[in-house]
């Protein structure tokens, strides 16, 4: 009788150990830039192999970079496309928060994107009020229609969608979904400064804890450590993304203003935007970059769980920072 119950000791002791959540760690290369993802799990998967089928389905509906996606076919003029849920829900997602924003937010400002050279065509060497106002007759996502048979509809063809500043986010959030199927319900999904953080540091059994990146180029420290659970983060700014024109000098910032056409900088340098869902994420923090500091603080009034941490410049072109009681509550510096 002791050896049987020793033996069954046994086998909960082992039972036990097994159910200790391992730790999985994977890198890679998406969407122009890098991924790294941090899972605990206590099933031994193929999460590679799920998380390579996931960004290449993305990849073939809505990447711009790839000739033979849907999105890039439509772009080209091809009308005949049914386009897939991953190509739908980008859509949704763009026209809500389009709406919300009056405008600020806009995927076809991809002609706009190409022109000042931060699309995938070439630049127009310069700018001027004639080139501007002939691109914005192609702007608008009120110009763009999903139909009931899922085709997409345009105003004009020379409409260019591009759903870069929702689809990386997006790309995470099927990735999110994925280990949710798989059972994990802590890991840490990081792609191109994007992130997705779900339960807990399972190894500290604590929040998951990121940066917010100093806007100053050369203080590669951190201006904020926030922790984060069960939410999203997405960090836009025009610090690092911009280019500057060979020929006439003039500085051309990666954000955009679909109202004006401008790619002049907005009073605000970086917007960091905690949501429910990181395509949201991803979408607010580039309407907010273009949107600038007050009529940004007057749309979040009207947004539930969505949260900031701004920086701005001033009057005096000093920088301040502002941030929502929902973020501030978040940082622990």
């Amino acid at each position: 009788m002791k050896h049987i119950i020793w033996f069954l000791f046994l086998i909960l002791m082992v039972s036990c150990k097994n159910e200790r959540p391992q730790k999985s760690f994977f890198q890679g290369q998406a969407f122009g830039t890098t991924f790294s993802i941090q899972v605990y799990s206590i099933n031994e998967i193929d999460f590679e192999k799920g998380i390579d089928s996931v960004l290449s389905k993305v990849n073939n509906s809505v990447s711009t970079y790839i000739p033979e996606s849907d999105i890039s076919k439509i772009n080209s003029g091809n009308t005949t496309i049914i386009v897939d849920d991953i190509f739908i829900d980008n859509f949704n997602i763009s026209a809500e928060v389009y709406e919300i924003t009056g405008g600020f937010f806009d995927p076809t400002i991809g002609v706009l994107r190409n022109a000042y050279g931060f699309g995938d065509t070439n630049s127009i060497q310069e700018i001027d009020s004639l080139a501007l106002d002939s691109m914005m007759k192609f702007v608008g996502f009120n110009k763009v229609k999903l139909t009931s048979e899922n085709k997409i509809e345009k105003l004009y063809p020379e409409i260019y969608i591009d759903f870069n500043a929702v689809a990386k986010g997006y790309g995470i959030d099927l990735i999110g979904s994925y280990l949710d199927s798989k059972g994990v319900g802590n890991y840490l999904i990081e792609l191109g400064g994007e992130i997705l953080a779900k339960g807990k540091n399972v190894e500290k059994n604590k929040s998951w804890l990121v940066g917010i990146e100093n806007v100053n180029l050369n203080d590669k420290s951190f201006s904020s450590i926030i922790a984060l659970e069960n939410i999203a983060m997405a960090t836009s700014g025009n610090y690092r993304k911009f280019r500057i024109d060979s020929l006439t000098g003039k500085k051309y910032v990666h954000t955009l203003n679909p109202i004006t056409g401008s790619a002049a900088k907005s009073d605000i340098t970086s917007a960091t935007v905690l949501a429910p869902t990181c395509a949201l994420a991803d979408a607010y923090a580039t309407a907010f970059m273009a949107l600038g500091l007050e009529n940004s603080k007057a749309i979040l009034k009207n947004i539930d769980k969505i949260d900031v941490y701004f920086t701005y410049n001033d009057q005096n072109n000093e920088e301040q920072v502002f941030a929502t009681e929902g973020l501030k509550n978040r940082l622990l510096n």
